[in-house]
C-alpha cells in the first residue's frame, strides 16, 4: 500500500463533522477480506482485525475521518451565504478562500473591502459572522436553487509535495491518522485489534465517546495530527513540537492525562526501532482521547500523532518521513503492549 498517495486520497475528500460518508466509503473500499466491519447509528466505522493472538486486554486503535469546514445558515436576499464553522478555524485562514459544496458549487469568502474599513476595522481580522459565501447568485432564490441552509462548503486546494520531503494539503488532520491505520489493518498484527474510524472529533470528541462504550476497551492508542509551531519567531517550548523530528507521543493536554505507562513504553518502543520522536512542548488542544479515556469504566489511553504546521486550513503541512516513522512507532508500540 503507498503510504504517501493513499494519505492525498483521502485528504483530498470533502467530510465535515456528521458529514464523513465518503470518507467512509473510501476507506471500506481499502479494507482487506480478513476483516469484520460495522457502521454505528452515529457513523463510526469499526473494523475487527484478527491478529497472531488474542490478548488478555482488549485494544482500541483510533482516528478520525471528519475535518473542519463551513456550514451554510442563512441565504441572503442579495444570494450570498450567512455560514458557520464546524469545527475550530482561526477568523485568519478564512478571508477570500474559495470553497466548494458537495454538488460541486464553488464560492469564493467575502466580506467588506478594505477601503470601506474605517478606523480600528483596519487592523482586525474580520470575524466569521461578518463574512459571506459568494457562489455568484444575485438573488435568494437564484441561490437557494443551488444551495440549502445545513449545506456544508470545504475548503479546496489540491495536496502537494516542496521542499525537503514536505507534504502539504487540507485536511490532513486527520486523514493522516486514518491512512496509518488502513496501513496496519492491512498488515500483519502481533495480537487482535478493534480499529474506530471515528465521527464528529472536529465538535467535541462525539463519535470516539459513542464508539468507546460499544467497543468497551482496556487500552486505546489515538493516531492523530497535532500543531507545530516550528515557525520564524516562535522559541522554545512554545514550538510545541518540530516537523522532522519524529512522531509526537503525549503526556497531557486539554482534555486527557494520558497513560503514564504507555506514554513510557512509546519512548522505549522509539528508541529499541532507531525513530526520531518527541513530545509537545506545551498543554494545549485535545483529540478523541479525551472522550475515550473516561468511557466505560475508564480506558488507559496514549496519544501518537503526527506533527503538522496551519492545522484547520487550506493547507496543513507535515514532513513525509514522520509519515512513515509513526507507522514504524505504532507497530512497534503493539509489539510491546503485546509482550507486557
Amino acid at each position: 500500500m503507498d503510504l504517501k498517495a493513499l494519505v492525498k486520497e483521502l485528504s483530498a475528500l470533502n467530510g465535515t463533522s456528521g458529514d464523513e460518508r465518503d470518507v467512509r466509503d473510501k476507506i471500506i473500499s481499502y479494507l482487506p477480506a480478513d476483516v469484520s466491519y460495522k457502521t454505528d447509528n452515529l457513523g463510526n466505522l469499526i473494523v475487527e482485525k484478527k491478529g497472531r493472538r488474542t490478548a488478555a486486554e482488549k485494544l482500541m486503535i483510533a482516528a478520525h475521518m471528519d475535518e473542519v469546514g463551513f456550514i451554510v445558515t442563512h441565504i441572503d436576499e442579495d444570494g450570498s451565504l450567512c455560514f458557520g464553522a464546524v469545527g475550530g478555524i482561526l477568523h485568519s485562514v478564512v478571508f477570500g478562500r474559495q470553497v466548494i459544496f458537495k454538488n460541486g458549487v464553488f464560492g469564493a469568502i467575502a466580506g467588506k473591502p478594505l477601503h470601506l474599513l474605517e478606523g480600528e476595522e483596519e487592523d482586525q481580522q474580520p470575524k466569521i459572522s461578518d463574512l459571506r459565501i459568494d457562489i455568484g447568485a444575485e438573488s435568494a432564490d437564484e441561490a437557494g436553487k443551488m444551495i440549502s441552509v445545513g449545506d456544508c462548503a470545504y475548503f479546496t486546494g489540491d495536496q502537494f509535495d516542496f521542499g525537503d520531503g514536505f507534504m502539504a494539503g487540507k485536511a490532513l488532520d486527520d486523514r493522516v491518522g486514518c491512512a496509518v491505520m488502513l496501513s496496519l489493518i492491512n498488515g500483519d498484527l502481533p495480537f487482535d485489534c478493534t480499529f474506530v474510524f471515528t465521527v464528529q472529533e472536529e465538535i467535541g470528541t462525539r463519535g470516539a465517546y459513542a464508539a468507546s462504550f460499544s467497543v468497551n476497551p482496556d487500552i486505546a492508542v489515538v493516531l492523530e495530527t497535532t500543531t507545530a509551531c516550528d515557525i520564524s519567531g516562535v522559541d522554545g517550548e512554545k514550538k510545541v513540537c518540530c516537523l522532522g523530528d519524529g512522531p509526537v507521543i503525549s503526556f497531557m493536554d486539554k482534555g486527557t492525562i494520558y497513560d503514564k505507562e504507555l506514554y513510557r513504553l512509546g519512548f522505549e518502543a522509539a528508541e529499541e526501532t532507531g525513530i526520531k520522536c518527541q513530545t509537545k512542548t506545551v498543554i494545549a488542544g485535545g483529540n478523541d482521547g479525551g472522550a475515550i479515556h473516561k468511557s466505560a469504566g475508564g480506558v488507559r489511553t496514549m496519544a501518537i500523532s503526527l506533527p503538522c504546521r496551519y492545522l484547520h486550513s487550506p493547507n496543513c503541512m507535515i514532513k513525509e518521513q514522520d509519515l512513515y516513522d509513526t507507522v514504524k512507532l505504532v507497530k512497534a508500540v503493539l509489539e510491546k503492549i503485546a509482550d507486557e
